[in-house]
């Protein structure tokens, strides 16, 4: 069987094809089934045909335990009141503290265009070389030779996502989300200056007033500006003075604030012992002593 499967007539066609064409004539051998498992046995399953192979791209693992380590930074479509008129809102969020640093909204997409802004972005964050990792997906503004060379300069190394791979760039592509979604996103805007109009307020909405899950329902721009420590301890002051004026509506016992993450990760390794960014040890916070207990300090109550 294995002789007549490489044999000048069939060596070319798959075992289905051979059992057809066998059965056809009158002739029955084995089930394809049986000719894979022979060929198989022989390393002689393989693709003959002469096809295009995609090279292996490595899945990008980032952590960023404070703000300016990793930002991450997109293009997404604005639609215009003409048909087929779009206005491209370029975006850079610190993958950290979800804030945006930096944003604009052009009538074109164009590497170019998003040089000035990684620049412009760069200094006004005070960015030092080696610093910063930037990652992106791979568009053509964002994989040009023209960003690439700005971020050499810059001292900046740039990663990128796997192709067709959309959560390799998941806090993009979820702020890209929020912004759609917003009550007061029109079906369409009327001009380009209506565009940046809008997204002005969304993203001074979305710094400083969005309570953010992903952050202990703190704002980005509290997190951003190293906010955070202080606006959790008051938190903490109220939560304490509910549980002392009644303590028989909290069934476990005094509540704290939720916990600001110490990592957030692109693809956190998946067999390593890496920092909890869903249940980070509530480490954020100093210990508010309950009115009638001691105090102490223990190795989580640290800021």
């Amino acid at each position: 069987m294995r002789e007549m499967l490489n044999s000048p007539r069939f060596q070319d066609q798959a075992p289905r094809q051979v059992f057809a064409t066998l059965l056809d004539e009158g002739v029955y051998l084995c089930g394809w089934s049986t000719m894979y498992r022979v060929l198989r046995e022989h390393a002689e399953v393989r693709e003959r045909r002469d096809q295009l192979r995609h090279p292996a791209y490595s899945r990008p693992e980032l952590l960023a335990t404070a703000p300016r380590q990793l930002w991450s930074w997109d293009i997404t479509k604005l639609r215009g009141a003409q048909p087929w008129t779009y206005y491209y809102l370029y975006v850079i969020m610190d993958v950290f503290s979800r804030y945006v640093v930096g944003w604009m909204v052009m009538e074109r997409e164009s590497a170019s265009l998003a040089e000035v802004l990684i620049a412009e972005t760069c200094a006004k964050e005070g960015i030092a070389p080696e610093q910063l990792t930037l990652h992106a997906d791979r568009g053509s503004s964002m994989t040009s030779k023209t960003v690439a060379q700005l971020l050499m300069d810059l001292g900046v190394t740039k990663t990128h996502s796997r192709p067709h791979v959309s959560n390799d760039n998941p806090y993009s592509e979820a702020q890209f989300k929020t912004l759609k979604y917003r009550p007061t996103y029109p079906k369409e805007f009327g001009s380009v200056a209506d565009a940046r109009a809008w997204t002005r307020q969304f993203i001074d909405w979305y710094n400083q007033q969005h309570h953010h899950s992903g952050l202990g329902l703190l704002t980005p721009a509290v997190v951003h500006h190293d906010q955070s420590v202080e606006v959790r301890m008051r938190r903490q002051h109220v939560l304490t003075a509910a549980h002392l004026a009644h303590p028989e509506r909290f069934a476990k016992g005094a509540p704290r604030p939720p916990a600001l993450p110490r990592a957030v990760w692109i693809n956190p390794p998946v067999r390593s012992s890496v920092p909890d960014a869903s249940h980070p040890p509530d480490s954020f916070i100093p210990s508010v002593p309950v009115k009638g207990e001691a105090t102490h300090s223990t190795s989580t109550d640290r800021p």
